[in-house]
């Protein structure tokens, strides 16, 4: 698990871009082209305050982008360098995602994936998740999911 997960700061840029980078790099065989969030402008996104880093000893293991929107909070992308994936750091981003959601008193959060990203078609249900819609979007075969957030919960 992280030992902490703060706000990124304009340093975190590169450690930021690096993680992501990683992380989707295997599925760009599978959708036929890079994922969109290897493509974020992280300076801007740390600069507009969008971005959680997880940290383990000091060091940025994963990535959070997120977007408050009228009544949900977007989660943009989750991502955990290979090297520290399958210690729950994701799921704690995730979870950190939605008590960011409450504390802005929204009532859900939003995020979508690439279907061909399918683990991901498993672990977003597991988490409450209720998928609500697929479409194209941007060139990208995608599936939106919503998870309604209890009230202080």
């Amino acid at each position: 698990m992280p030992t902490a997960i703060r706000r990124a700061a304009a340093g975190d840029a590169a450690a930021a871009a690096e993680i992501t980078g990683a992380a989707y790099r295997p599925y760009i065989e599978r959708i036929g082209r890079e994922p969109a969030p290897m493509g974020a402008d992280f300076d801007a996104l740390i600069g507009a305050g969008a971005v959680w880093v997880a940290t383990e000893d000091g060091r940025v293991v994963g990535v959070l982008v997120l977007e408050l929107q009228d009544t949900a909070l977007l989660l943009e992308s989750v991502a955990v360098h290979p090297a520290h994936q399958g210690q729950g750091i994701g799921r704690s981003l995730i979870h950190h995602a939605e008590q960011v959601a409450r504390d802005a008193g929204l009532s859900a959060v939003d995020l979508y994936t690439n279907a061909h990203m399918t683990e991901n078609l498993r672990l977003y249900p597991s988490l409450g998740y209720d998928l609500i819609d697929r479409r194209w979007e941007d060139g990208f075969d995608r599936v939106f999911f919503r998870k309604s957030l209890a009230p202080g919960g």
